[in-house]
């Protein structure tokens, strides 16, 4: 029956995405929840922990644009001025390092692009688009306007996602304490899971193989990811707006790929975490 439901949407729809012209809009609202009572010090008291929760609120919850049209999509954050008190220089680009720029993605060509900026250097991440081996669920439910079907898969966590980052329990600091030889660093508080679970929500009333960040892969646009503490909604579609605009891959940075980046990244990690363990403080600056 599910099926019969896709096919209905797909040949009600399918005259819209053949326009030569078609494009689309997509505005999401991303949310990261974070578990406080495991957030640095221990000994934090409420109020501190609502503090830190306020000051990180510009990067728990973000606002992105997609613009897709039968084949490519640009997925963006929108612009915004920072607010006072949040970040700094060293802040921003630590904030920067760990958060996704402008993502490009074709479909026909499996092609992936990632305009990124790491401590200061522009980096163009450029590789074969990533694809989840998704289930199809027997669940609906409506987001706006659209019928959405359920799809799940599991993921493989990148070693830097943030969104993911979580302190370790408490015995496993208690056991790392023991050992005395090892320079402490803020890094060897944070773990990230291997694997995540991937729940997300696309309809067939708009029959394009995209949707929000990397995630693509489904018969219709997808309007909702959950993907362990971190949620995507779409909040608004525009359907061939009146000014188009033009879908086109990043083009600046050191091309690298994804293998390339994680290791340059890795690499910086671990600088940091010896200046840390050997100074406990200083200025840390990308070397170019």
């Amino acid at each position: 029956m599910k099926a019969i439901y896709i096919t209905i949407f797909v040949l009600i729809t399918n005259v819209v995405v053949a326009q030569q012209n078609f494009q689309g809009k997509a505005i999401y609202q991303s949310k990261t929840t974070m578990d406080m009572s495991n957030f640095g010090n221990r000994e934090l008291t409420e109020e501190q922990k609502k503090q830190i929760a306020e000051r990180m609120k510009s990067m728990l919850e973000k606002t992105y644009e997609l613009t897709f049209n039968r084949f490519e999509s640009v997925y963006k954050e929108e612009e915004k001025l920072e607010t006072p008190g949040q970040g700094g220089r060293f802040g921003g680009m630590m904030l920067g390092s760990f958060t996704a720029g402008v993502q490009y993605k074709n479909v026909k060509d499996h092609l992936y692009m990632q305009d990124q900026e790491f401590f200061g250097k522009q980096f163009l991440i450029k590789d074969s688009l990533p694809a989840l081996e998704w289930k199809m669920e027997n669940e609906t439910k409506q987001i706006g306007s659209y019928t959405c079907f359920k799809a799940t898969a599991v993921k493989k966590v990148d070693e830097f996602d943030f969104r993911s980052m979580r302190r370790r329990p408490a015995d496993e600091e208690d056991k790392e304490k023991k050992d005395s030889t090892k320079a402490k660093s803020p890094l060897d508080d944070i773990q990230i899971p291997e694997e995540i679970v991937v729940t997300a929500w696309y309809t067939p009333q708009i029959p394009v193989n995209q949707g929000p960040g990397e995630y693509w892969g489904l018969p219709g646009l997808i309007l909702e990811v959950s993907a362990d503490r971190t949620t995507i909604l779409c909040s608004k579609i525009v359907m061939n707006p009146d000014e188009k605009d033009e879908i086109k891959a990043p083009a600046k940075g050191k091309e690298v790929t994804r293998k390339e980046y994680a290791e340059i990244m890795k690499k910086k990690m671990e600088e940091m975490r010896e200046i840390y363990g050997g100074r406990g403080r200083g200025n840390f600056r990308g070397r170019q």
